[in-house]
């Protein structure tokens, strides 16, 4: 198999994803301060560089702990601001380097599930993903994110093939723990991340056990956090104080569907005088509860907008440069790149349909119907039906995902985030978090009808 899919072909696609990576922080730096969100990751890695842990000083002088925003990307900024000073440059250089690294990261997915040519075609659609590289510039999470799962099912892969794979599964756990410290909704996909990590033969001993001790590593990063926020904080919080805001959000009288700002009147009555920022949090999760029970069909009825919001049209880095830099990209430009995302984007996702169709296993006529449902919805108001059909003519393809764990991996993230974002609100930058596997996914459009045989070496 390592014949089929060699990794040098990897490196060379992934060098191609870091130079164009590369170019686009020459050109960003200095141009595009941090906006929205990145100014508070920004500040909160300059105090946290800075010696003054993960504290916010308010206009009157009061300094408070926080942890509404997530620790696990700040951290890595102030890692990097420690260092070298905390310019906004070095957390462009890190998102570069760890979306490289995703590039050759899909390549060794995918040619677990397809050959030369899939492979390759998976790793050169992230290397020059027109949303991917061109959010490099953004202090955000998304495409940290996305290349941290990324990475994460690449060690599933090895893991999946080792003779010893304990080590792998410690590795796998490590990795998906950072990841749910950069994003929370990230642990989601752990359990079938490690199901693909104990192998295609495995037995239930073997996968609990794997499942276990991924599980275990990944609560090993994360716990140290979720005991911080216990001691510093009004109330313990796991990883972020703003699980009660974002579903709050999602319910608000006004609520459409994306982000509303919940201030002024917006903000429930009793909540008004409760000042913790984990008690706060707490207050809006209790009272979205509350409107979610007393209303669930206005609920049901508004994830259709959720999941349209999230998956019809991308647009986060036009959005981000034209906020950041509206001198250097125009509205016209940012108009022109959400096009280029967009077209690119629905490309991808009907060759994983495809993919999907094509995948040995049950139900293959039911499978082919749904590709051809889905690819049809693509050019359809009604887009994101599309993402819907992909994770269940996936699941449909039962022990046929075996054979092609790409297919089994991207589906998990696609599926955790149609989950995710239908509880919560949509955004088009939420969606570039499964690009880069449903990349992998789109490679298998390209294997032979027999089974790939086993995982490529690392």
């Amino acid at each position: 198999m390592t014949g089929r899919a060699p990794l040098r072909d990897a490196l060379v696609v992934g060098l191609v994803g870091a130079a164009l990576r590369a170019a686009m922080v020459v050109w960003a730096a200095g141009r595009f301060p941090p906006v929205e969100d990145a100014r508070f990751y920004h500040h909160l890695a300059t105090r946290l560089a800075e010696g003054h842990g993960y504290t916010w000083r308010w206009p009157d002088g009061v300094v408070t702990f926080v942890a509404h925003y997530p620790v696990g990307y700040p951290g890595l900024l102030a890692a990097l601001y420690s260092a070298f000073g905390p310019s906004p440059a070095w957390g462009m250089g890190l998102n570069a380097a760890l979306g490289a690294l995703s590039v050759v990261a899909v390549h060794r997915v995918a040619a677990t599930s397809t050959g030369r040519r899939g492979a390759a075609l998976a790793a050169l659609a992230v290397a020059l993903h027109p949303a991917l590289v061109a959010y490099t510039p953004a202090l955000m999470t998304e495409g940290v994110t996305a290349s941290l799962l990324a990475i994460g099912a690449w060690v599933a892969v090895v893991a999946r093939s080792a003779t010893r794979p304990l080590g792998w599964w410690l590795v796998l756990g490590a990795v998906l723990g950072l990841a749910t410290l950069v994003r929370g909704q990230s642990l989601l996909v752990l359990p079938l991340f490690a199901l693909i990590a104990a192998g295609a033969r495995a037995r239930w001993r073997a996968l609990a056990l794997a499942t276990a001790v991924v599980t275990l590593a990944a609560a090993c990063v994360v716990l140290p956090w979720t005991a911080r926020n216990c001691r510093r904080m009004d109330r313990c919080v796991a990883v972020s104080a703003n699980l009660g805001w974002n579903l709050l959000i999602g319910v608000t009288e006004h609520a459409n569907g994306t982000f509303v700002p919940i201030t002024g009147e917006s903000v429930p009555e009793r909540c008004r005088t409760v000042f913790g920022e984990a008690d706060k949090d707490a207050c809006f999760a209790s009272e979205a509860l509350r409107r979610v029970r007393a209303r669930p069909l206005r609920f049901l009825g508004l994830v259709p907008q959720k999941l349209a919001h999230t998956f019809e049209y991308c647009g986060a880095a036009g959005w981000y440069l034209r906020a950041s830099g509206p001198q250097s990209f125009s509205e016209r430009a940012k108009l022109g790149l959400g096009v280029v995302e967009t077209v690119f984007q629905r490309l991808l996702v009907l060759l994983a349909v495809v993919g999907v169709a094509r995948t040995p296993g049950p139900l293959p006529r039911v499978r082919r119907l749904l590709a051809i449902a889905a690819g049809a919805l693509l050019l359809s108001p009604m887009a994101w039906l599309s993402y819907v059909g992909l994770t269940l003519a996936a699941v449909l393809a039962g022990r046929g995902l075996a054979q092609r764990p790409a297919l089994a991996l991207g589906a998990s993230a696609v599926g955790t985030a149609l989950f995710t974002h239908a509880v919560f609100f949509g955004a088009g930058r939420y969606s570039l978090v499964v690009f880069p596997l449903v990349a992998a996914m789109a490679g298998t459009a390209l294997a032979g009808r027999r089974g790939p045989g086993e995982s490529p070496a690392f």
